[in-house]
C-alpha cells in the first residue's frame, strides 16, 4: 500500500486547494461526531436529572448545529474528494492509453484487444475510489477515532483501557482477510478482463458468428466466464462481509467488560449516569469508524491489484527505438540488404536482398506465408530486423525518425480501416482537412462519384468498419487515404482485391501515374495487379529465390512458372 500512495502522491500537488477544502469537511465531521456523543452527558444530568431549563433551550439548538456542521461538512467532502478522484483517474487513463499507442506492434498481436480496454476502462475506475474517497474516508474516520478516544479516556482512563484493548486483538484476523481479499481482486479484474475480450471478439466477429450458427457457442463461453466473474467477486464479497462480524464479536466482549466494570462505578456514585451513557455512546460510536477503516483496508486490496495489472503495462516498453535524422525531401531508393527477420522462433524472412527506387513498382509475389508482408512490416519498421540493415538512400532506417518515416509511407492493405467519422476525415486521416484536396484524392481513386451521391457527399459519417458502403467503396476511400498523404513511399497490399475488374483496371492505371514520384511496392496474388511492375521478387519460405520483370521469370523462374499457372494468380 505504501508503494501504492508513493506513486499517486505526485498528482496530488495539483489539488492542494480542493484538498484544504475537504479536509475543511473532515474535520468538521469528525468534531461534530465527537460533539454528538459528548451532548449526552449534559443532555441527561443536567436536563433529565437536575431539571436544568435553561440547557433545556439551549440543547435543540446545538444538537442543530451538530449535524447541520456534519452534513455541510460531508457535502464539501464528498465534492472535493470526487473532483480530485476523478481527474486523477483522467489523467492516469490518458497517460496510459497514450503509452499504449506508443509500444510496438508485437505487444497488440500479442495481447487481446479486449484486454486493453479493461485494463484502460476497468482496472482504472477501481483505483478511482482508492486515489480520493478512501483516503477521504480514511482521513475523516481516523480523525473521529481520534476524537472520540479523547473523549472515552477524558471520561474515564480505567474504562478506555478496558473498552480499547480489542483494537491490538484485531490485527491480526483483519490483515488475514485484507491478504485474501486482495488475491480475490486480482483474479476478479483478470476474469472481468476475459469477459471484455470476449465481448469484443463476438461484437467484432458477429458476420462469421452468424454465417455459421454459432450463437449458441459465444453465448455459452461468456455464460461460464460471466459465472467465473460471479463466482470470484461473491468470495471478495464474503472475504469483506467477515470484517464487521469479527469486530463484532470482539466489541461484544470490550463493551461487557465495561458495563462490568462501568456499572459498578455508576453504583458507587464514582460516575454520573450521564457521564457512563456519554461514555457508552462515544465507545459505540467509536466501533462504527473502526470497522469502517477495516473495510476501507480490505476495498484498497481490490484497487492494489488493479494498479498492480496497469503497472504492468507501464512497465512495458517499446523495443524500436526512435532515430534522429528526418526525412524531408524525398526517398530514391529503398535497399534491404541481408536481412533477417524472426517472429520469436518462427523464421520469417532470411538473407532479403532487394532494392527499389524511385519510379519503380517492385511486385511482391508467392504463397501466403511466404514473407511479403514480413517485407513491408519491416520498411514501416512495425518490427527490427534480426540481422543486416535496411537502408533509405544511404541511412539505416534505425537511425531515421519514426514520425517522419511513418509520414513518408502510406498503405494500402486486403484489410480497409474505416473510422467512424465524415469521409473527409477518413480520407484526410491523421492530418489537417483540406476538403479540396480530399476532393481530388476521391477522384484519383474513382471514388468521387459515388461519394457525391451521397446525401452529405464527402462530410457523409461513416458507420463504424464502414458498414454502409461496399468493400469496393471503402477499398477506395483507403486508396484515396493513401494519396491523400501524397507519400514518398507508397505500398499496397491486395489494394484491389475488393474491386470489379474495370476499378481494378482505372486504379492500376492511377498507381502507373502516382508510381513516377515515389518508390512503390505492390503485394499481389492477381497477374493483372503486377503486369506493369517493374521487377517482380518472388518469396518462398521467407526467401527471394527469384528476381526479374515477368517475362524473364516466365523463361527461367519455375516457382513463378507454379504461380502464374496457379489459380491464386
Amino acid at each position: 500500500m505504501k508503494n501504492f500512495f508513493k506513486q499517486y502522491i505526485p498528482y496530488y500537488k495539483n489539488y492542494i486547494l480542493q484538498f484544504f477544502y475537504a479536509f475543511i469537511g473532515i474535520t468538521m465531521v469528525a468534531l461534530a461526531t465527537a460533539g454528538t456523543a459528548y451532548a449526552i452527558q449534559p443532555l441527561l444530568d443536567d436536563i433529565f436529572i437536575n431539571k436544568d431549563e435553561q440547557m433545556l433551550y439551549l440543547m435543540p439548538i446545538i444538537v442543530v448545529i451538530l449535524y447541520a456542521a456534519k452534513g455541510f461538512g460531508g457535502y464539501i467532502q464528498t465534492y472535493f474528494i470526487s473532483y480530485i478522484g476523478q481527474d486523477i483517474t483522467r489523467n492516469v487513463r490518458d497517460r496510459l492509453f497514450s503509452h499504449v499507442l506508443k509500444l510496438d506492434l508485437d505487444f497488440f498481436q500479442k495481447t487481446h484487444g479486449g484486454e486493453i480496454v479493461s485494463r484502460i476502462i476497468n482496472d482504472i475506475n477501481r483505483i478511482q475510489s482508492a486515489v480520493s474517497n478512501y483516503i477521504a474516508e480514511f482521513i475523516r474516520e481516523s480523525l473521529t477515532i481520534v476524537a472520540l478516544i479523547g473523549l472515552v479516556i477524558y471520561r474515564s482512563p480505567e474504562l478506555a483501557f478496558y473498552g480499547l484493548v480489542v483494537l491490538p486483538l484485531a490485527v491480526y484476523p483483519l490483515s488475514r482477510l485484507a491478504k485474501r481479499m486482495k488475491k480475490l481482486s486480482f483474479k476478479s479484474q483478470e476474469s472481468n478482463a476475459d469477459i471484455t475480450s470476449s465481448l469484443t471478439e463476438s461484437v467484432n466477429n458477429i458476420e462469421i458468428i452468424k454465417a455459421n450458427s454459432s450463437e449458441k457457442l459465444e453465448s455459452s463461453k461468456f455464460i461460464n466466464l460471466n459465472l467465473k466473474f460471479f463466482q470470484y467477486n461473491m468470495k471478495a464479497v464474503k472475504t469483506n462481509a467477515l470484517t464487521s462480524p469479527v469486530m463484532e464479536v470482539l466489541g461484544a466482549v470490550a463493551f461487557g467488560a465495561v458495563i462490568l466494570v462501568g456499572g459498578s462505578h455508576v453504583i458507587n456514585g464514582e460516575l454520573t449516569t450521564g457521564e457512563f451513557t456519554s461514555f457508552l455512546a462515544a465507545l459505540f460510536m467509536l466501533y462504527t469508524p473502526i470497522k469502517r477503516i477495516s473495510s476501507l483496508y480490505n476495498k484498497m486490496q481490490d484497487a492494489l491489484a488493479a494498479n498492480e495489472r496497469i503497472n504492468l503495462i507501464f512497465t512495458k516498453e517499446p523495443k524500436i527505438q526512435d532515430g534522429e535524422i528526418e526525412i524531408l525531401d524525398s526517398v530514391n531508393e529503398i535497399s534491404f540488404k541481408n536481412v533477417s527477420l524472426k517472429y520469436d522462433d518462427l523464421q520469417a524472412l532470411k538473407n532479403i536482398n532487394l532494392s527499389a527506387k524511385k519510379g519503380e513498382i517492385v511486385a511482391l509475389v508467392g504463397d501466403s506465408g511466404g514473407g511479403k508482408s514480413s517485407l513491408i512490416n519491416l520498411i514501416v519498421r512495425f518490427y527490427e530486423v534480426n540481422d543486416g540493415e535496411i537502408l533509405f538512400d544511404d541511412t539505416n532506417i534505425k537511425n531515421l525518425n519514426l514520425k517522419t518515416l511513418r509520414d513518408s509511407i502510406s498503405i494500402v492493405t486486403q484489410r480497409v480501416y474505416i473510422f467512424n467519422d465524415s469521409i473527409a476525415a477518413n480520407v484526410a486521416y491523421g492530418f489537417e482537412i483540406d476538403e479540396e484536396k480530399v476532393i481530388n484524392a476521391l477522384k484519383q481513386a474513382h471514388a468521387f462519384e459515388f461519394v457525391s451521391k451521397m446525401k452529405d457527399g464527402i462530410n457523409t459519417i461513416l458507420d463504424e468498419f464502414g458498414t454502409n458502403l461496399s468493400g469496393g467503396q471503402r477499398q477506395r476511400i483507403a486508396i484515396a487515404r493513401a494519396l491523400y498523404k501524397e507519400p514518398k513511399v507508397l505500398i499496397l497490399d491486395e489494394a484491389t482485391s475488393a474491386l470489379d475488374n474495370k476499378s481494378e483496371a482505372l486504379i492500376s492505371e492511377v498507381i502507373n501515374e502516382v508510381s513516377k514520384e515515389r518508390v512503390t511496392f505492390i503485394i499481389a496474388h492477381r497477374l493483372s495487379t503486377i503486369k506493369n511492375a517493374t521487377k517482380i521478387a518472388v518469396f518462398k519460405s521467407g526467401e527471394i529465390v527469384d528476381i526479374g520483370t515477368q517475362e524473364e521469370l516466365l523463361e527461367r523462374s519455375k516457382e513463378y512458372q507454379r504461380l502464374y499457372n496457379s489459380a491464386n494468380i
